[in-house]
């Protein structure tokens, strides 16, 4: 049943190029890209961009640290990121950086519209200031004890333990992370937004995008608290675009961070004369926008964010889309564990496609973490991508291209069962709609097992011997090909590269979601080649070692 086109634009929080990429970072991107190739795969017009998010004081000190300029530093690490990306078959249509005259130009936007509706306030503020250093810290360069709970080594904006979100003069023995001396207090005059002039424009958006009730729960909580002024400015010296009118004075980090999403999506208008950037950035237009994160920066974007825009004349997210943290092993990512992998580590050793399936098989709407354990990995992939979906194809292609020229038969012997996979198809489409990946991964394997029983209990390969049956072996083989055809279309977002190596087997040019629904018959398929090969022990082990070599060495 055809859908009605969508225009969809799809964000991922911006990777902070201060690092390589590593395997916790893939979560998030994946989820999204699996995502938004499902919505153009339905014929939806999705557009899918992104951006590196390159200012603050952290970018700004590990240049220092290295002899060079903050830009070459998040040049480099942005093309990492890029590249990285790529391989893992993550799709941009764009891809920009935040260090951007696009960017700055929206930001100075945004904040001149704030100031004019009165949302803008300035008022002197005492800092953690270290004067070893001779800078002011940010929030997170402080470290102490949570004056909430009580729990020690913890930021200076946030306790890990306990959620409580505080400034770093709330900290108990608080320490500079940069010269371990106890930070002194300076005033400064600071820019703030008034959160809480849209407190209740906020919860009119908050029950108007879906979110998740976990997500919900923790938006009640902030609220009840009572939504405090925004620090939007840092002191020079500072790695940012500066407010305009001052000297010394730059815009937060993470008030020019999220203008990325905008930012990079004008990038993109001005170089395609069919996109309308008002069109996805105004209000009043019927386009759907949404914001795929991880969870750690919920405050900034469901509270800052969309209060930020609808004071500024842009449009809301329709809706923000959380997920949770890796583990590996049942452990938090750790150099000193072992656990630290790094995205070209994997890379190096082992198949994209075994991973995007993996996370895909873990990952939900909600905000709970996600382990990757690696035993369950390499037995999960073998049984499922190999062991199921591909053993479908490779006992049924040799017999079609031996016997039949390639040719498959014009009819299904069992029009009932391809018309059972078809029937899943809404079904399916609305696990992916609704980020219910584990329950898509599940229903597709099940299928997976019908088709392999199918094969079991016809035994084309017995058939084959015996006189007279040449026309069932071609008709049991098209219906076992057909059905593998409908589940790799179905799977086509998970892994792309296995299906488009499956599409040009069975020699089609491309394939929609409608497809999966239509047997292929009658037509001339390619030799087949293993579309994919079992997961060793051997290359998990190495990636584990090359991300404890590298914790060691670098």
């Amino acid at each position: 049943m055809p859908v009605k086109p969508r225009k969809i634009l799809v964000t991922s929080a911006l990777p902070y190029v201060n690092g390589s990429p590593h395997m916790g970072h893939l979560v998030g991107y994946l989820q999204t890209d699996i995502w938004v190739r499902f919505q153009k795969l339905r014929g939806h017009d999705c557009l899918y961009v992104c951006a590196s998010d390159t200012h603050g004081t952290p970018i700004m000190i590990k240049a220092r640290e290295l002899g060079i300029t903050p830009e070459a530093l998040t040049e480099r690490y942005g093309a990492e990121f890029e590249r990285d990306f790529a391989d893992f078959g993550i799709e941009f249509d764009n891809y920009h950086t935040t260090h951007s005259p696009e960017n700055e130009a929206l930001t100075v936007e945004m904040f001149e519209a704030l100031k004019a509706n009165g949302d803008i306030d300035t008022r002197p503020i005492e800092q953690a200031y270290d004067e070893k250093e001779g800078l002011f810290l940010p929030d997170r360069f402080v470290r102490g004890t949570c004056p909430n709970c009580g729990s020690g080594d913890q930021y200076g904006d946030s306790c890990e333990v306990c959620g409580a979100t505080y400034s770093p003069s709330d900290l108990i023995d608080p320490v500079s992370v940069l010269s371990g001396t106890t930070p002194v207090k300076r005033e400064s005059e600071h820019y703030f937004f008034k959160l809480g002039n849209y407190e209740t424009k906020l919860k009119a958006w908050m029950q108007s995008a879906g979110l998740d009730r976990n997500v919900v729960a923790k938006l009640d909580e902030w609220f009840d608290a009572g939504l405090r002024d925004w620090d939007i400015s840092r002191d020079a010296p500072y790695f940012g675009f500066r407010i305009p009118g001052t000297t010394d004075k730059y815009f937060y980090v993470w008030l020019d961070a999220p203008v990325g999403y905008p930012a990079s999506f004008k990038n993109l208008c001005d170089r395609r004369d069919d996109l309308d950037f008002d069109e996805y950035w105004r209000p009043g237009n019927d386009t759907e926008l949404y914001h795929f994160i991880g969870k750690d920066i919920l405050y900034f974007h469901t509270l800052f964010w969309p209060a930020v825009l609808e004071g500024s004349g842009f449009r809301t997210p329709s809706s923000v889309f959380a997920h949770g943290f890796l583990t590996i092993n049942g452990q938090k990512m750790s150099k000193s564990r072992g656990t630290f992998v790094k995205a070209r580590s994997y890379l190096n050793h082992l198949d994209p496609s075994y991973l995007r399936y993996y996370y895909a098989a873990k990952l939900g709407p909600t905000i709970e973490d996600i382990d990757l354990n690696l035993d369950d990995f390499v037995a999960r992939v073998n049984a499922d991508l190999i062991g199921k979906l591909v053993n479908i194809a490779s006992r049924c292609a040799g017999f079609i291209g031996k016997r039949f020229d390639g040719r498959l038969a014009a009819a299904l012997p069992d029009q009932d069962l391809f018309d059972r996979f078809a029937s899943e198809s809404e079904t399916i489409a609305a696990h992916y709609e609704r980020r219910e990946y584990s329950k898509a991964m599940r229903l597709i394997m099940t299928l997976a097992d019908e088709a392999n029983r199918y094969i079991d209990e016809r035994k084309p390969w017995i058939m084959a011997r015996e006189e007279n049956r040449g026309a069932e072996v071609q008709q049991v083989c098209t219906q076992g090909l057909n059905l593998f055809r409908s589940l790799t279309i179905y799977l086509s977002p998970v892994v792309p590269a296995v299906a488009d190596a499956a599409r040009e087997f069975l020699d089609e040019n491309r394939w929609t979601w409608e497809d999966a629904q239509r047997p292929l018959l009658g037509s001339v398929i390619r030799k087949f080649t293993p579309l994919l090969t079992r997961v060793e022990t051997d290359p998990v082990n190495r990636m584990l070692a090359e991300g404890a070599d590298a914790g060691t060495h670098g």
